[in-house]
């Protein structure tokens, strides 16, 4: 079994300061207080580059959603100087409610029949390398979302042909059929988070299954017959241990996983889970390297690290190491 590097994992939970937040959590949840200091390496500077501003006013005037900024998501500056962004398709409103999503939930009411054109429009206007198409779960539609992700991927494909498209799916419920509609448009990269272990599903993700997730990237790469990257992410902090994680990670690369993200969670609100502990920076070098060893092709781990950090960076590397093989 994989095991963090010598002494990092003891130093880490154990000692906590005003300079070094991380670790071992004190209040009486036996967590972090959400108002405490962050650690040094989860800082970041604010948003606010010529691109970033292009992008956020474009976004804005045609009342699309980016999970950029409905997660709040600390790389939202430098990913979107870069020329990729993540579409949030289908509204901003939830039909899952996620212990440590900052999406809201509820009943949606509304759906835009021309949302996958605006969404190309925009990738054509800004002239973005690598384009993420994800969306809410819509468990109350016939085919749970799948039509408005093959609307989007086709628009893409017809209005900017160079394009990458990644889609970061819900499990569908693991219905073969909306996935199969989906996967036959022949994504660049299939994306689908399982977010955590299996053992804080009930806790972290009500009304989601882990092996149904797994299964649904299995049959996504099936599916895909060569042609499709699958790639999934998950977060740290939520209480689960180092071997947990490896042995989650085994589960993935046994269901075909070829792209592997883990992140930092970072609580959105006091009314969201608390985040157990603050990894460091060496244990999840640590991670990524338990992880290359299992076979990913590529592998993003570090505390600012998303689901989509550095996609296209991610996806040409996987792309690479499969042309090798």
């Amino acid at each position: 079994m994989t095991t963090p590097p010598p002494n990092t994992a003891e130093r880490i939970h154990v000692t906590r300061s005003r300079a070094n937040p991380g670790g071992a959590s004190v209040d009486v949840e036996g967590s972090v207080p959400f108002r405490s200091r962050k650690p040094a390496w989860l800082k970041v500077p604010p948003p606010g580059g010529p691109t970033y501003r292009k992008l956020k006013s474009a976004i804005g005037s045609e009342g699309l959603s980016t999970v950029c900024e409905e997660a709040a998501c600390p790389n939202i500056g430098e990913c979107w100087e870069r020329g990729t962004a993540t579409f949030m398709i289908l509204g901003d409103v939830c039909t899952r409610r996620c212990g440590f999503c900052n999406v809201q939930t509820g009943k949606p009411t509304f759906n835009d029949p021309l949302e996958g054109m605006k969404v190309a429009a925009q990738v054509k206007k800004l002239g973005l390398r690598h384009a993420v198409i994800t969306s809410v779960d819509r468990d109350d539609l016939p085919d749970l979302g799948a039509s408005a992700f093959v609307s989007v991927i086709r628009a893409i494909r017809s209005m900017a042909p160079d394009c990458k498209v990644e889609i970061l799916t819900p499990d569908f419920r693991g219905q073969e059929m909306p996935l199969a509609r989906v996967v036959y448009e022949r994504p660049d990269v299939f994306n689908h988070n399982v977010e955590t272990v299996p053992r804080l599903y009930p806790k972290a993700r009500r009304g989601s299954e882990f092996l149904r997730s797994a299964r649904v990237l299995k049959m996504a790469g099936e599916m895909g017959d060569g042609d499709v990257i699958t790639k999934s992410g998950l977060m740290v902090g939520l209480g689960e241990e180092f071997n947990e994680m490896v042995e989650t990670f085994g589960i993935l690369r046994e269901h075909g996983v070829q792209i592997l993200t883990v992140g930092q969670y970072l609580r959105p609100t006091e009314n969201h889970l608390p985040v157990v502990r603050y990894w460091h920076p060496e244990e999840f070098e640590a991670l990524e390297k338990a992880a290359r060893g299992m076979g990913f092709e590529s592998v993003a781990a570090g505390p600012l690290v998303r689901s989509s950090y550095h996609a296209d960076e991610s996806a040409r590397e996987a792309a690479t190491g499969r042309k090798a093989a």
